[in-house]
């Protein structure tokens, strides 16, 4: 597995928004093609949520979860680490961790309301305006000063460290070899065709895929 960095050096290492988006997608389509049962996909993407907004989902089965809305305003984040010390679970009044939500900007109000993204289970969040050149989080007390207590650094490793980091998850999460000529692909949004589906997944087909593509919205020659 490729090493966790801390919070801090992960923001200054995540993607502008647009390439994460594109990131998002791309993670998302390759799941759909690596697993066509919903069910058992740890990256979604939904590219028509809500009128001028598109949002990425990460979740493991686990009790993990990482939610990325992408709107006019930029991009907000907020991701759950179930055995985390800063989850609402592992404290007496199951209270948010202090100051974790305090300096969001007003343009992402409605997201921290939205009964979908469950709020009330977050360890960390992350944003970022269209104006801005960095990713922001609130400048907390971290657990023991352990900076990647809040779980954002091995939730958001496949968007930090490339297509090398999907191969790697497909290893553990699916138990087998994916091309990594095929993820770099991906990664560079060219538009999918038949030997890019086929070299994921020989069981894979169009047929199958019809609705997810429509919903990614990811780029396709098929």
């Amino acid at each position: 597995m490729l090493p966790v960095m801390p919070t801090r050096e992960m923001l200054a290492r995540l993607p502008d928004i647009e390439p994460l988006r594109k990131r998002s997608q791309a993670l998302a389509v390759m799941d759909a093609i690596m697993s066509p049962d919903w069910k058992y996909r740890y990256f979604l993407f939904n590219s028509t949520w809500a009128d001028g907004e598109m949002m990425a989902t990460i979740t493991n089965g686990s009790g993990d979860d990482l939610f990325v809305l992408f709107t006019e305003a930029g991009a907000i984040m907020k991701g759950f680490d179930h055995e985390s010390f800063m989850s609402p679970w592992a404290r007496n009044e199951k209270s948010l961790w202090p100051g974790l939500f305090r300096s969001v900007p007003i343009e992402f109000a409605s997201f921290l309301t939205e009964p979908a993204f469950s709020i009330q289970d977050s360890t960390f969040c992350i944003w970022r305006r269209n104006n801005e050149s960095i990713w922001h989080a609130d400048d907390i007390e971290y657990p023991d000063q352990d900076g990647t207590a809040d779980g954002s650094s091995w939730m958001l490793q496949e968007y930090v460290d490339g297509p090398e980091a999907y191969v790697d998850f497909c290893k553990h999460y699916y138990e087998c070899e994916v091309p990594l000529r095929t993820v770099q692909e991906f990664w560079e949004s060219k538009p999918l065709d038949e030997e890019m589906m086929l070299a994921l997944n020989p069981m894979a087909t169009l047929a199958s895929l019809q609705k997810d593509l429509l919903e990614i919205g990811y780029p396709t020659r098929l």
